[in-house]
């Protein structure tokens, strides 16, 4: 095999706006579905295309709770990379703590609310 195909498949799933604010959403936890999809601002289908291809990647794990799906960076050094990136275009990406959002009906939105 090329010894670029593997690297170059990884650039090209970080390579997109939306995963890399995903990936941001997911610097300090694991987050379900709905609240991905809550912080991105898309449909529910599109998030889940867009996890799927970093899944597919092997920059994603999930694991499944009852109904919900839960998502977790498999490598965290791939915020190494990000860093570098950002680094090398002057852009800042603020580490995003769970935010709570009132769309969102998973627990740890629920449970911040209270």
């Amino acid at each position: 095999m090329d010894a670029y195909r593997l690297p170059a498949k990884l650039l090209k799933a970080l390579a997109h706006p939306v995963r890399l604010r995903i990936l941001n959403a997911l610097r300090e936890d694991e987050e379900c579905v709905c609240h991905l999809t809550a912080v991105v601002h898309h449909r529910q289908a599109y998030v889940s295309q867009q996890l799927r291809f970093l899944r597919q990647a092997g920059i994603l794990q999930d694991r499944k709770d009852g109904l919900r799906v839960y998502y977790r960076v498999k490598e965290p050094r791939v915020f190494d990379a990000l860093e570098i990136v950002n680094a090398l275009v002057g852009v800042k990406n603020e580490i995003a703590p769970h935010q709570v959002v009132a769309a969102c009906p998973c627990p740890k939105c629920e449970t911040g609310r209270e």
